[in-house]
């Protein structure tokens, strides 16, 4: 193998974009691994640990396009490189004004374009993106920080100042969120309807949003706050604006709050005000708990948040709110189990959602005991190697540790397919937990790249006398780009027991251990 390195002075893109163009191009025939990155510092110290380093990558600034390719022959690594750089300047978003081609420079300039526009995504490296979310916020828009790497105390100060300005400021590292049916980063396509939800968890957004369409309603706005908007330092800013927001927004009739479990004197602000905002509350702090109070309901899940939201808002017996196809999926998974061997006894878990990985660990260690992870739930169940599985095993595959200068599985599944190979190898393993998320923004058809793997993995089993049941977790609705009938009826055509629900996926795979 050898490495090539491309870099691209003043060439700026957002991680969207090189995301996706990444994982065309580790689709080319002879490409190992084709890295498509800003020059910011963190970025070339991830490319300098998966041992792609040059002399020249010292000279790069993050306003540098890095595009880095490891590949049989320099033949093929120059000719990915060509590809990445025809696909990104193809993609590049322009605006036709009369015969003139405007491409706005600053964010003032495309202010003038749409003076019109009340929120601004931000999408630049960490360490601008505050200049810029200040900049808009001072011009009066909301913003969506999709950034990463912002300083925490930077995400402080511009929650005090969108507060005092009364807008919102959605991040950083805020992936999901839909604003009067506009998604935004990651989204599903979602019917409009009575329900609002404020979360900090982008997955988790989706997982509910998915499922209150599913069940006929949906949802007024999704606001994301960014992963650590509920950590003690933050102290909930957004998530207390949101739900503000949302309390006086004559389209919202039921609030649903979601978090990983917040900092404990967070948690008990956000509940308190919710107590009193004057609408009906459902809270998921995925694995936490929290105190009921009058007008505030917990779940333990997302499905059981959904379902509770729309049972409010429209009135329908929760007990009627079925997610739909367990019976079918019961059904097939009783049939597959009568033909696990005695040896098989462990399950694995492959996420591309870190809150979908915890739900199901969640659900599960009730049922099946200690589940080791690399986000395990407790500290002593980390991993030694979060690349190989011991006993019961869920990986979040979007962690940094696997993202090493390759794109995330919401875009590119090489990673979830090289481990689940791996894992069907394994003759301990009783099944195999996948959640596949839909929507703008995530993999054009992932059940093409998955559904052959998923074939293999079985096949690779049945030939050494073991069944091996793949249940997915397909978030998403029948309106995702995708097209949710096409990707299921894909994913089953080659075994897969697939639900909306991945609640129910991981109460289907605790039939599965023993």
């Amino acid at each position: 193998m050898i490495v090539r390195l491309h870099v691209e002075p003043n060439a700026y893109f957002d991680s969207v974009a090189l995301m996706a163009v990444a994982a065309a191009a580790n689709r080319r025939a002879g490409v190992d691994l084709a890295a498509l990155v800003m020059g910011t510092s963190a970025n070339l110290e991830l490319l300098r640990d998966s041992g792609i380093w040059d002399a020249r990558l010292e000279q790069v600034g993050p306003n540098d396009l890095v595009i880095a390719v490891r590949a049989e022959d320099e033949e093929t690594a120059l000719a990915a490189i060509q590809f990445a750089l025809e696909e990104l300047w193809r993609a590049t978003p322009v605006r036709q004004v009369a015969d003139t081609t405007i491409v706005p420079r600053t964010l003032r300039g495309a202010l003038r374009l749409a003076p019109q526009a009340q929120v601004v995504a931000v999408s630049v490296p960490g360490p601008y993106a505050p200049i810029e979310a200040e900049e808009a916020l001072r011009a009066g828009r909301h913003v969506f920080l999709f950034s990463d790497n912002v300083p925490i105390d930077e995400e402080v100060r511009l929650k005090r100042l969108a507060s005092e300005l009364g807008l919102l400021l959605m991040g950083p590292d805020c992936g999901t969120a839909s604003i009067a049916g506009l998604g935004l980063g990651f989204m599903n396509a979602v019917r409009r309807g009575p329900i609002g939800i404020v979360a900090a968890a982008g997955t988790g957004l989706q997982q509910v949003a998915s499922l209150i369409d599913w069940f006929g309603s949906g949802i007024s706005h999704g606001i994301g706050t960014g992963g650590r908007d509920l950590d003690e330092r933050v102290g909930g800013l957004t998530m207390a604006a949101g739900l503000a927001a949302l309390a006086s927004d004559p389209s919202t009739e039921v609030i649903v709050l979601i978090s990983k479990p917040p900092a404990p004197a967070v948690g008990q602000r956000i509940l308190d005000q919710a107590a009193h905002c004057g609408k009906p509350v459902v809270a998921c702090f995925v694995g936490g708990t929290a105190e009921e109070r009058t007008d505030v309901q917990v779940t333990r899940d997302l499905t059981e948040a959904a379902r509770l939201a729309v049972h409010l808002a429209t009135g329908q017996p929760v007990d009627t709110l079925d997610v739909p196809g367990m019976a079918e999926a019961r059904t097939r998974l009783a049939t597959e189990r009568l033909h696990l061997a005695p040896e098989q006894r462990f399950l694995r878990g492959l996420y591309s959602g870190g809150t979908l990985c915890d739900e199901a660990m969640t659900i599960l260690m009730p049922k099946i005991g200690a589940i080791h992870s690399n986000v395990p739930l407790r500290p002593e169940w980390r991993l030694a190697d979060p690349h190989w599985s011991t006993g019961h095993t869920f990986v979040d595959l979007g962690s940094d540790e696997f993202t090493v200068g390759r794109p995330h599985p919401m875009i590119d599944q090489t990673i979830r397919i090289e481990r689940l190979l791996r894992e069907a190898d394994d003759p301990t393993v009783a099944g195999i937990v996948l959640d596949v998320v839909l929507g703008y923004g995530a993999a054009a058809d992932p059940a093409a790249e998955l559904a052959p793997v998923i074939a293999e993995a079985r096949a690779r089993a049945q030939a050494t006398g073991r069944a091996l049941p793949v249940i997915v977790a397909l978030i998403g609705t029948r309106s995702d780009p995708q097209g949710f009938d096409r990707q299921r009826e894909r994913l089953e055509a080659v075994g897969a027991i697939v639900v909306p629900s991945n609640a129910a996926a991981a109460e289907l795979a605790a039939q599965l251990a023993r």
